[in-house]
């Protein structure tokens, strides 16, 4: 089994951090490749974080309301 990282990307080239408004799946659940995960507030704008891969979620890193970095890892999903 692989683990893949799930990171927060850049959606503008302004966009320096984002906050997890809410997530749509729990530890445990199973993801498919481009699933909505959570939805993101960056600048102003919210965007959806999609599943960068088919597996079960297996870690969320980064709690609703907080904020992050471009890049940081918010999750961890396990794939067969």
């Amino acid at each position: 089994m692989a683990r893949v990282e799930v990171l927060l990307p850049q959606w503008g080239m302004g966009m320096s951090e984002g906050s997890i408004v809410q997530w749509h799946k729990k530890v445990g659940d199973q993801v498919a490749e481009d699933e909505p995960l959570a939805d993101v507030e960056a600048e102003k704008v919210e965007e959806t974080l999609e599943s960068p891969a088919t597996g079960t979620l297996v870690e969320l890193l980064v709690e609703e309301g907080d904020a992050v970095e471009v890049r940081t890892v918010v999750a961890v999903i396990e794939t067969d």
